[in-house]
C-alpha cells in the first residue's frame, strides 16, 4: 500500500496475500497483527518504516526504511526474518522504493521510472521494466502462481494499464480503462480480474484480465469528484462477490458483482446486465448494486479496505441467491482498525454492524484488544 503524509501516525500499512495478517509501519518501528483476532503478534522499534510487507503468514518481511537513519535508508530493501530478528538479504537502488510486492516465486520492487521482478529464493533479476513517471508507486499484483500478473500505469495522461505475466517475464496485455490518471487499482487474488479507479474517481471499472477488450463492469461511484484510497476484491475461486473501495469522503463503497452476475438474479436484471461480460457496458448502472457505508472514518483520512470472508446463502431447493455475507477489514492512517459484519440480502438490501475497533498504536503483543 500506498505511503502515507508524515502528519499520519501510520506511515505504512499492507494486508498480507489472503488478508489474513495485516502489518503498519511508524516512526518508531513497523508491527505485525491477526486480522482475525487483532492479536499484535510481533514488533520491532528501530525506526521508521514507510513498506512493509509480507509473504502470507511466514517470517519473512520486505521492509524499506523511511530514511531518518543510514542504516533505514528508502534506497534500500531488506528481506527480514522474523523469527531470527535479522536481515536475511538487502537490495539497494539508486532512488527510493516506492512499492514492494511478493508470493512465493517473485519479489517485485518499484521505483519511480523502472520496475524489477527478481526470482524470490534466489533473488535473481528476472525482468528489469521501464516506466512511465510512477511518482506513487501504483501497481496492482496478483499472488497466484498460476496467473501471476502485475499492473502498472501505462501513461501519466490517461488511465491506462500494461499487464504483465511475472512467472514467464512477458506483457500480456494493455487496458485502456479511464480517461483520467489511474488512482487505484487491484487484482483479485485469481488473477482473473482487475478493478482500477481514476484520479477523478467516479467511476470504478472491473476488466477481465484474459480478454482486456471486453469490460466487464463499470460502476459509477459517485458525481463529485473523490481521491480512491484502496480498491479491494472477496476472495474468490470464479467471479468475486464483493468490490470494496474507501476514498477521501470518509466512505466505504461496496459493489456486489455476485448478485448482478447470479443465475437466478439475471433473469430480474438482464437490463443491468445481461451476461458476465457484454459487448459493452454504460457507465451509470443500477444502483442497487451500490452500497455506501457513510462517515465509515473521518473525511480525509487515508484508509484501506479489504473484503476477507464471503459466505453466500443460497435457497437449496432452487440455488436462488438469497443473501451474501461478508467480513471486512479498514485500517486507517489515523491509527485504528475496524471490523465490519456485513449482509446483502436478495433485494440488494445492506445490513451492517461495527463488530470492533482498537488503537493500532497501543495494542500489547501477545494481548488482544
Amino acid at each position: 500500500m500506498a505511503n502515507h503524509s508524515s502528519s499520519s501516525p501510520i506511515l505504512c500499512a499492507s494486508f498480507n496475500q489472503d488478508n489474513s495478517c495485516f502489518a503498519v509501519g511508524t516512526r518508531d518501528g513497523f508491527r505485525i497483527f491477526d486480522t482475525n483476532t487483532g492479536r499484535l503478534c510481533y514488533e520491532r522499534a528501530v525506526g521508521g518504516f514507510v513498506i512493509v510487507e509480507m509473504l502470507f503468514s511466514s517470517s519473512l518481511l520486505a521492509i524499506v526504511g523511511a530514511g531518518d537513519q543510514p542504516s533505514l535508508s528508502p534506497r534500500r530493501l531488506c528481506l527480514f526474518n522474523t523469527t531470527t530478528g535479522a536481515p536475511l538479504r538487502e537490495l539497494n537502488f539508486l532512488t527510493s522504493i516506492l512499492a514492494v510486492r511478493l508470493n512465493r516465486k517473485r519479489l517485485v520492487v518499484i521505483l519511480q521510472d523502472k520496475t524489477y521482478v527478481y526470482e524470490l529464493n534466489s533473488l535473481t533479476i528476472l525482468d528489469t521494466i521501464d516506466t512511465v513517471p510512477n511518482t506513487k508507486g501504483l501497481c496492482a499484483f496478483s499472488p497466484c502462481l498460476d496467473a501471476c500478473y502485475l499492473a502498472l500505469p501505462a501513461s501519466t495522461a490517461k488511465g491506462s494499464a500494461l499487464l504483465y505475466n511475472v512467472m514467464d517475464c512477458h506483457l500480456h496485455c494493455e487496458i485502456e480503462a479511464h480517461r483520467s490518471p489511474l488512482a487505484a487499482m487491484v487484482l483479485s487474488s485469481n488473477g482473473m480480474y482487475i478493478a482500477t479507479a481514476s484520479e477523478q474517481g467516479t467511476i470504478i471499472r472491473v476488466h477481465l484480465v484474459s480478454d482486456a477488450t471486453k469490460q466487464s463492469y463499470s460502476f459509477r461511484r459517485g458525481t463529485y469528484p473523490s481521491t480512491i484510497f484502496s480498491l479491494s476484491f472477496g476472495p474468490s475461486k470464479q467471479l468475486p462477490d464483493i468490490l470494496a473501495a474507501s476514498s477521501s469522503s470518509g466512505s466505504i463503497h461496496l459493489f456486489t458483482l455476485g448478485f448482478a452476475s447470479h443465475p437466478s438474479r439475471s433473469k430480474r436484471s438482464s437490463g443491468f446486465l445481461g451476461s458476465i461480460i457484454p459487448d459493452a457496458v454504460s457507465d451509470v448502472l443500477d444502483p442497487s448494486y451500490h452500497h455506501v457505508l457513510h462517515n465509515a472514518v473521518p473525511a480525509g483520512v487515508k484508509s484501506y479496505a479489504v473484503i476477507r470472508k464471503v459466505e453466500n446463502v443460497t435457497d437449496t431447493s432452487s440455488t436462488e441467491l438469497l443473501a451474501c455475507r461478508a467480513n471486512m477489514s479498514v485500517i486507517t492512517c489515523n491509527g485504528y482498525f475496524q471490523e465490519y459484519n456485513l449482509s446483502i440480502d436478495a433485494q440488494n438490501g445492506l445490513s451492517w454492524a461495527l463488530g470492533r475497533e482498537f488503537n493500532l498504536l497501543t495494542v500489547s503483543l501477545d494481548k488482544a484488544p
